[in-house]
């Protein structure tokens, strides 16, 4: 079963043919109607009321030039991306902060930090904007409006970074900490060193995904005028008078780069996975009975006869041929005698034999036991 038939199946059940016919239908219905609003839309754009054909080329053409993406689209790109990855670099160094400051035993610590970080989750990112922009205008500080979109940035998706350290940690088994402190580390060390490693690992798709946001979330900069690529479009706009054309092609811009973010954001999970899930191999069983099909002995000859005589795949083990007593003990010994243990460190994966040492020969109980009786006989006589 694939992922999309696994992720239908767990949302709800397959509908029946009834069902099927009913979803089509409606499906039908939907395409029908926006295609219809897109061609509504078309037509007041191309003749609207009291105005000029905006779908005329000479209205595109200086929105599509060269010198606007010289002089207005790309500088706007780049200082919106600017204040992005200046923001998410501080929303991170944020989040860790107030994120493990609620998690440690101080209760002075913890509740500073809550308050913190729900005061920032609960102001809008505008309202900071402004306050901030205000506030370094005032104080005479250069750049205030792209300190003011950062500042606000940092503090409002730090603290959503901060919650997702909490939920992180919090989500981890609860065996992590009983074992790390069973092992004699404080709170603190159990968490510093056990626990936030393992929950930033986990949140880090969560964490990419909020790089989303925060591009999206610099174009309210474009009121307290910082100059980003929603800026620098309105200010194209009212230069050829072609505001609507400027606006499609920023949000297209914005689109591109917020879907690459996105495809990071599903790519970077089931690399996580290739790099830290180790491959499942079913440990070797005994023999069940010496005449039952399923023996494993038996499969094993039928594997090494298919590969002598007729070209199977190789065997990683050597295979081990006794009969019904053998024991699954006996079976891992043969694994790492012949090299391939893969848990012992000392093993190099192309060693196929180890030398066992060669022990001397003990003297038999029997012979000593012996000995001592003729000692025994010979003090009676």
């Amino acid at each position: 079963m694939d992922n999309n038939q696994t992720e239908t199946s767990v949302l709800f059940d397959e509908p029946g043919p009834r069902g099927k016919r009913n979803i089509r239908i409606a499906n039908w219905i939907g395409g029908i109607v926006v295609v219809a609003l897109a061609v509504l839309i078309l037509m007041r754009l191309h003749n609207p009321p009291d105005g000029e054909n905006q779908l005329d080329w000479q209205l595109w053409l200086p929105a599509l030039d060269f010198e606007a993406w010289t002089d207005f689209y790309l500088p706007g790109l780049w200082m919106t991306i600017k204040a992005a990855a200046v923001a998410v670099v501080g929303s991170m160094i944020f989040g860790l902060l107030f994120g493990i400051g609620r998690l440690l035993p101080s209760n002075i610590l913890k509740g500073v930090s809550s308050v913190i970080v729900e005061f920032c989750r609960a102001v809008p990112v505008l309202m900071f904007m402004i306050f901030f922009w205000r506030f370094f205008a005032f104080a005479g500080v250069k750049g205030a409006s792209y300190w003011a979109v950062v500042l606000a940035l940092i503090l409002y998706n730090g603290s959503v970074v901060a919650e997702l350290v909490r939920s992180g940690v919090g989500n981890l088994p609860g065996g992590q900490r009983e074992a790390s402190l069973a092992l004699g580390l404080t709170r603190t060390q159990s968490l510093m060193k056990i626990e936030v490693p393992q929950a930033l690992y986990a949140m880090l798709p969560a964490a990419v995904t909020q790089l989303v946001v925060v591009l999206k979330d610099t174009a309210l900069g474009s009121i307290i005028m910082y100059t980003d690529l929603l800026q620098e479009s309105r200010r194209l706009g009212s230069m050829y008078f072609n505001i609507l054309q400027t606006l499609v092609v920023a949000g297209v811009i914005y689109f591109i780069v917020c879907w690459m973010l996105s495809e990071l954001a599903e790519w970077l999970p089931s690399r996580m996975q290739t790099r830290t899930a180790a491959p499942a191999e079913a440990e070797p069983m005994a023999p069940i009975a010496i005449m039952d099909a399923s023996n494993v002995n038996q499969i094993a000859v039928a594997k090494e006869l298919g590969e002598d005589h007729y070209g199977g795949a190789p065997r990683r083990y050597h295979v081990r041929h006794r009969g019904s007593n053998a024991t699954a003990r006996g079976w891992r010994k043969d694994r790492y005698m012949q090299g391939y243990d893969p848990n012992h460190p000392d093993i190099l994966p192309d060693q196929h034999h180890i030398e066992l040492p060669e022990f001397p020969e003990l003297p038999h109980p029997k012979s000593s036991k012996t000995k001592k009786d003729d000692k025994g006989d010979k003090d009676k006589q």
